[in-house]
């Protein structure tokens, strides 16, 4: 671009900003934070939305590249290309029929390219591959083949044509699939001698590794997938498609898929958990600040012996910090989670050693994070609930970040052996990781002061459950709110209120009373419905099960006199709440800063939807609950002016 306005210089230089080859994930993002300052230049074309939605897709964040490509759309609503970005962006993130329906429609419309028709194809490889059934499994793959090899009839663009030849090998059409597979590595190798500096992108020598794989080139494949390696180095999500496709179709040539691990590797993620460095005047020493620098030295050994390069931790001054300052200097991908608010928690957690630059080392680490998501507004009475909270939720986003890279999750603690001072510390997280079975490494604090670790080899005493307990000086822990409420219900007639109360508030209580997934706190208050659960998935299970009984049962309410379009709009959140008893009601509830959080939710959801925050969608995760799935929908404005939040909707698994 030869800028010949302000307006063209602006936008010349935030394409160079997303197109360069360096910028890091946390770059990206805080680019994408500072639209707001270059509003003219993002409202003058979808171009930008189209670079960067494709620049996070192929860092491997997908849900970033969904809110992207859906506020370029809110603007552009028939933009092709943000169509395509965000149908790829959908299957990506395991939702494949949300990606089906969009480029379904495109399709519809004439939109036959080979971007549109390949990625479609892809939709039937992924309904393959979630299928059960022989006979379903085969249906689809046949479909994907048939519409990459459309594509590639029509474009002859070796990668639908490489697909192609994979679901032929998968289909066991080997002749197909050989064919095809000498073609596309014809067309590669005559790419590769075009290129000016001798040297393919990424995708051609994946290509090229693929095509061998077909033809059972078991060396010439290796040599080309290690080329894309090196060419995709910091491209995670490329990384991770290549690497599942020849997963995929190792097995069926009857080869292991270890090698092609060792060569496509893709960073571990980790989540971390460790001590603060100790207070002046602490009676026994545990994390003396003399043992800062052997710290930093042994976390960057294992961040490099890990092969980890996306880390979650929180930001306390000592191990948290010292744990985000190795990862970054590695060019690491570090995301932070706060248990409260920043002023607060630094306050608490990291200006408490007189005269050091904590404080300033942490504003650094959260500056250059990826991601900073605070848990709580406020801290709740005695704190421990609250780091046990953030705890929950941040390996609740390491485990999502994981599964979407189709990488290992790894526990990193620097702790030293010992029951903690406090609930929701190091051993608390540790004792956690040993009930999920998470593999975790420890640096020990004991070892490097010359001490014994005590009862540092003993296992934990079992907990009853992953959601806290009450903690031990207020009666508080961490519960699942629902709320719901009747869009239209104020529009009701005189008339329509008994009719109301006595068919569809009375078919919800007996939905209650005969629910496996029992609430412990029922209110209402005119079309308001508040619940309060002991876990996620009963909250999250009897909501989808509240909204199937309304939603099925339309003709009914206009039998019984009520509007025919009654439904429910339902939220869900997780987070530490106080358990009191209610002098009004005269009743056990739940009250706190998150139920008011929880309730902010449910007008912004769709009529006969649910909608969940981040923190009931990482408990899920922690839950590892298989009945039914969050996916990410968009950052949204909750109401009352609450804030924007990344929010899901939750759906049957």
């Amino acid at each position: 671009m030869n800028p010949s306005t302000p307006l063209d210089a602006t936008i010349a230089a935030l394409s160079t900003r997303i197109d360069a080859p360096a910028a890091t994930l946390a770059e990206l993002l805080a680019l994408w934070r500072e639209r707001g300052q270059d509003r003219a230049a993002w409202e003058h074309g979808p171009l930008l939305y189209d670079r960067l939605g494709e620049r996070f897709l192929k860092m491997g964040a997908p849900f970033i590249a969904i809110e992207v490509a859906g506020e370029g759309l809110e603007r552009w609503k028939k933009d092709v290309r943000l169509r395509q970005i965000l149908g790829l962006a959908w299957a990506r993130s395991a939702s494949p029929e949300k990606a089906n329906s969009i480029l379904g429609k495109l399709a519809a419309e004439g939109h036959c390219d080979e971007e549109t028709l390949g990625m479609l194809a892809r939709t039937h490889k992924d309904f393959a591959l979630r299928a059960t059934a022989p006979d379903v499994r085969r249906r689809h793959l046949r479909t994907a083949f048939e519409r990459y090899a459309d594509a590639y009839r029509l474009t002859n663009g070796y990668w639908t044509g490489i697909n192609a030849a994979s679901m032929a090998t998968l289909l066991g059409d080997g002749e197909s699939a050989a064919a095809l597979a000498r073609t596309v590595r014809g067309q590669c190798l005559e790419e590769l001698k075009r290129s000016k500096t001798g040297q393919g992108d990424y995708w051609l020598l994946a290509t090229l590794g693929e095509a061998e794989l077909n033809l059972r080139a078991w060396a010439e494949a290796e040599r080309w997938y290690r080329e894309a390696a090196e060419a995709g180095r910091n491209r995670f999500g490329d990384l991770s498609s290549t690497r599942r496709q020849a997963r995929l179709l190792l097995p069926h040539l009857g080869q292991s898929s270890a090698w092609i691990d060792s060569i496509l590797r893709i960073p571990r993620v980790v989540v971390f958990a460790g001590h603060m460095i100790d207070q002046p005047g602490r009676l026994r020493p545990r994390f003396p600040q003399r043992l800062e620098q052997p710290v930093q030295n042994a976390l960057r050994e294992r961040l490099q012996k890990l092969n980890a390069r996306i880390g979650y931790s929180s930001a306390a001054c000592g191990s948290d910090i010292l744990f985000l300052e190795a990862l970054l200097e590695a060019n690491g991908e570090a995301h932070v989670v706060l248990p409260y608010a920043k002023d607060l928690f630094m306050r608490d957690s990291v200006a408490i050693l007189p005269g050091s630059r904590w404080e300033e080392r942490c504003n650094e680490v959260l500056r250059r994070a990826a991601s900073v998501v605070t848990a709580s507004n406020e801290k709740m009475e005695g704190g421990s609930v609250s780091y046990d909270y953030a705890n929950l939720v941040l390996h609740g986003l390491a485990m999502v970040r994981a599964r979407e890279l189709d990488t290992e999750l790894y526990g990193l603690a620097v702790w030293d052996g010992r029951p903690g001072d406090a609930a929701g510390g190091t051993a608390s997280v540790v004792q956690r990781w040993r009930q999920m079975s998470v593999p975790f490494e420890q640096i020990d604090l004991a070892k490097m002061l010359g001490q014994e670790s005590g009862d540092g080899n003993q296992e934990s005493a079992p907990q009853t459950g992953l959601i806290s307990a009450p903690s031990s000086n207020s009666d508080t822990r961490v519960m699942a709110m629902l709320f719901a409420d009747t869009p239209g219900y104020s529009k009701f007639t005189e008339a329509h209120i008994p009719l109301y109360v006595q068919h569809f508030m009375g078919a919800i209580a007996q939905l209650l009373s005969q629910s496996a997934h029992r609430a412990v706190v029922k209110n209402t208050w005119g079309d308001s419905i508040y619940l309060v659960f002991e876990n996620v998935r009963s909250a999250g299970l009897f909501a989808l099960d509240l909204c199937d009984l309304i939603n099925s049962n339309s003709a009914a309410w206009q039998e019984r006199g009520l509007p025919g379009e009654l439904s429910l709009r339902v939220g869900l959140h997780a987070g530490p709440v106080y358990r009191c008893h209610d002098p009004i009601i005269e009743s056990m509830t739940f009250t706190g800063t998150h139920v008011s959080r929880a309730a902010r939710i449910e007008p912004i959801t769709p009529p006969g939807q649910v909608y969940a925050s981040q923190g009931f969608a990482a408990l899920a995760e922690v839950e590892k609950i298989a009945e039914f799935t969050c996916e990410f929908v968009k950052q949204a404005e909750w109401a009352k002016n609450f804030g924007s939040f990344p929010t899901f909707v939750v759906r049957r698994g």
